[in-house]
């Protein structure tokens, strides 16, 4: 069980890092505080392989009210995929993706709705960058960064740098869990960074890639404690400057029935470990979540909206 005195350790050894600034996230011509106002990415997924079912759109016309009725629940951002990240799961080539997202893009866009795309394919991002998403939310590795940055810096968007070892979050070949991951990830996005930038991407934010899958079968068990190790271990990544951004999990092997409580359960973790962006499925119960601890919170008490 988590505990206060697990929590105090914790930040006492790590103390220096607690406050670190990070700079705000930028999309569009919003540049948001995400330390004041956390941003909520609300999931809709075009692929009919997605294991959160509630998530799913099986039409145009069904993503596009999906994506409409997330933005009015609270939702900052629309997260758009095409192709799910499990390995497992038929791969979606690049254009049939495209065929199926453009038109989300297009109508949600012109409704003024900021729009992110999920995707690793260099065709992908530049086909739905130039339909008007403002974000890509980039599941690739270091081996297509120099496909995907300058697209990214042509159309001054805003990308969210996944932690990926392997080509893609669908090559699994090179994850594990390790005791202590964040010494290796502020090296991994310190390098992903400096090379985003020296092509002129400027808008930048990370996702330390927690709900991947991991090389060699994992106990459900094991994984959730990595998970939830890593949100509160979250603040260690602070020292990068950059907006952190959280795919929160649903674990439905502790959760069973109960799955779509699960979100707002790691979100309560993903808030004390310090995070900025929260992508989630269930945006209404993260929303009123992140709404209640800003209320309660001594320094923004009477603040929230």
């Amino acid at each position: 069980m988590i505990s206060l005195s697990d929590l105090v350790d914790l930040a006492r050894q790590f103390e220096g890092d607690l406050s670190l600034p990070v700079d705000l996230l930028r999309v569009g011509d919003l540049a948001i505080d995400v330390d004041a106002t956390p941003a909520i990415m609300g999931c809709v997924n075009l692929s009919q392989d997605s294991k959160y079912r509630e998530s799913i759109a099986t039409s145009t016309r069904s993503a596009i009210r999906k994506g409409c009725l997330l933005a009015a629940q609270g939702a900052d951002i629309v997260d758009l995929g095409a192709e799910s990240s499990n390995p497992r799961t038929v791969q979606v080539l690049a254009h049939e993706q495209i065929s199926v997202l453009m038109p989300v893009v297009k109508e949600l866009a012109e409704q003024g709705i900021v729009v992110s795309v999920e995707t690793y394919e260099p065709a992908v991002a530049r086909s739905c960058l130039e339909a008007g998403a403002l974000v890509l939310n980039y599941s690739g590795g270091l081996a297509s960064d120099g496909d995907i940055f300058p697209i990214v810096a042509d159309h001054q968007a805003t990308i969210i740098l996944c932690h990926v070892e392997g080509r893609n979050s669908r090559d699994v070949s090179a994850r594990g869990i390790d005791e202590d991951p964040i010494p290796g990830m502020l090296d991994y996005f310190d390098k992903r960074v400096e090379h985003a930038r020296s092509v002129g991407v400027d808008r930048i934010a990370f996702d330390p890639g927690i709900g991947f899958s991991h090389k060699g079968p994992i106990a459900a068990h094991a994984r959730i404690h990595y998970q939830a190790k890593a949100l509160l271990h979250t603040f260690r990544l602070r020292r990068i400057g950059l907006p952190i951004c959280h795919a929160l999990p649903h674990a439905f092997s502790l959760f069973e029935e109960e799955f779509r409580t699960a979100e707002g359960f790691f979100a309560m973790l993903a808030h004390l470990g310090g995070t900025g962006i929260y992508r989630t499925h269930e945006v209404p119960k993260i929303r009123a979540i992140l709404t209640a601890l800003r209320a309660l919170d001594p320094q923004t008490s009477g603040a929230a909206t």
